[in-house]
């Protein structure tokens, strides 16, 4: 047989609108580099430096240990579902029929789903620019195409009722928002989440929420799509709030006439969530789980408070407070030290000079990534501090 490499095999055109994540370069960089022995300090991945609760890890255990690992419901464990929904409830004060409630393995898969329900192939879907880079990767991986919206920090990075008025065309089918967001870390507010479902509602196409880090909210009360919108679709998760990122779990919430089509999706894609995840996940909403995840929400205000401060003090511009998330997304133009224009060489000579990884904003969209950084707080106050200070040497402040 002719070895694989000498064949010429095709693979399906969709992945050419898939683009690599260019932060990789700047992960694998920092990790070449700590493995010389330098002490390299990442603000680079967005993932919560707290992990599972002590009660979450030994519901894993004992689901374990009493052979509940085998499949469940496509939609999830009823008890989570209906967990999930007691948490809108008691959280936000919202009432969730538990049967809308589509448990998913990620909000990644909860994402993939919902593409996979509402894209046709040649679909345009709204979002703003910057935004998560795998929202529009979602898209086009079933033949939709994304249409990028650029999106300042006066309407706080977010798509707004105008945007949708003005750039929504014959083909466009409906929009994907993040509150808050990655990279900005900003909200929504209330009317400017409320009037853009409205302008979307009004020209009969679909919403999809990424509320995922909504209980990472810091100087208001997080404000849900679902308060205004019943047939919006929101994307939730285990993740960040809850310190689950290799658990792989998330969830919808989509509208009762869909949740037969997001079944069959899900049967078909993922035929269930881990089990073993779900089980644990029960935990979260235990009080004493609930009370150190409002500790760890109180942990990563003061990092922010600390961070967002210090980087307007060093020259970045940061001309919106990050309300949410654990991420500042700065424009580093006015610094002497980026006159190149170039983020990713900014990004890489901070790397080799300070040791402090942060990521450029070409992943994030295309509306003047050059000139922007994402960097995370998702790590202790100590090493904040001391990337700070390695910061301020190398500009000279």
């Amino acid at each position: 047989m002719e070895p694989l490499a000498a064949r010429a095999l095709q693979v399906a055109q969709r992945v050419h609108a898939i683009e690599p994540f260019h932060v990789m370069e700047v992960v694998k960089a920092a990790s070449a580099l700590a493995r010389s022995g330098v002490d390299v300090i990442s603000m680079s991945v967005g993932e919560p430096d707290f992990t599972a609760t002590d009660l979450v890890a030994e519901a894993a255990v004992a689901a374990i240990r009493s052979g509940a690992t085998q499949y469940t419901d496509a939609l999830g464990l009823a008890p989570l579902r209906e967990a999930i929904a007691a948490h809108y409830a008691g959280a936000y004060g919202i009432e969730v029929d538990p049967r809308r409630i589509v448990v998913t393995a990620g909000a990644s898969a909860g994402l993939l789903l919902a593409c996979a329900a509402l894209v046709g192939v040649g679909d345009e879907v709204l979002m703003p620019d910057p935004c998560y880079p795998c929202n529009r990767h979602f898209v086009s991986a079933f033949g939709g195409a994304p249409v990028l919206v650029p999106s300042d920090a006066a309407q706080r990075y977010q798509l707004t009722a105008l945007d949708v008025e003005q750039r929504w065309s014959e083909r466009t089918r409906g929009v994907i928002v993040a509150s808050p967001s990655n990279p900005t870390g900003t909200s929504m507010t209330g009317p400017q989440m409320q009037q853009m479902l409205a302008a979307v509602r009004a020209r009969g196409g679909f919403a999809i929420v990424d509320e995922i880090y909504q209980g990472l909210s810091y100087d208001h009360a997080p404000v849900s799509a679902l308060h205004f919108d019943a047939d919006v679709i929101t994307v939730n998760s285990f993740s960040k709030y809850f310190n689950m990122t290799g658990w792989r779990l998330g969830w919808l919430v989509v509208p009762e006439l869909l949740v037969p089509v997001f079944e069959k999706l899900a049967q078909n894609l993922f035929i269930c969530p881990s089990t073993i995840a779900q089980h644990a996940a029960l935990a979260c909403f235990h009080p004493d789980s609930i009370a150190i995840y409002e500790q760890r929400r109180r942990e990563f205000q003061r990092r922010r408070d600390f961070l967002v401060p210090a980087l307007r003090e060093l020259g970045f511009q940061v001309p919106v407070m990050p309300d949410g998330a654990f991420y500042v997304y700065a424009d580093i133009s006015v610094l002497a030290h980026a006159a190149s224009g170039d983020s990713a060489a900014f990004c890489l000579d901070v790397l080799a000079k300070t040791g402090v990884a942060i990521v450029p904003g070409a992943d994030f969209g295309f509306a003047a990534p050059a000139r922007h950084v994402r960097l995370s707080y998702a790590t202790r106050l100590t090493r904040i501090e001391e990337a700070v200070e390695r910061l301020g040497k190398l500009l000279g402040r």
